[in-house]
């Protein structure tokens, strides 16, 4: 199983895609209450974040990384703490992310 349909089936199941062609179909975007669900996700399985990259009204907004932070991608506080950067912009956003998995966790499901 390679890493997108990984994370379709394990981290955007049951979750609206609200990427409606303004971007590359391989991108997954989604409101703040579902991208809630998806670090909760992430975080319960291990996946690493490398960065955050919401936009508003179809339009590029902000992007924060790890690196920002200085935390590996795997750190659920760097991810957290840039959620919550965001959210208290109180804009109404939708998030993109890009994901680190490892192949182990790919092959084994």
């Amino acid at each position: 199983m390679n890493q997108s349909k990984y994370l379709e089936q394990h981290i955007f199941t049951g979750l609206e895609n609200l990427n409606d062609g303004f971007d590359s179909q391989a991108i997954f975007y989604c409101s703040e209450s579902d991208f809630e669900v998806v670090l909760n996700r992430v975080e319960q399985l291990g996946i690493g974040i490398l960065g955050i990259e919401p936009w508003l009204d179809g339009e590029f907004y902000d992007v924060l990384s790890c690196t920002d932070y200085g935390a590996a991608p795997t750190d659920p506080s760097w991810y957290r703490k840039a959620f919550d950067d965001f959210k208290a912009r109180d804009q109404n956003l939708m998030y993109a992310a890009s994901y680190q998995v490892q192949e182990g966790v790919v092959e084994r499901k």
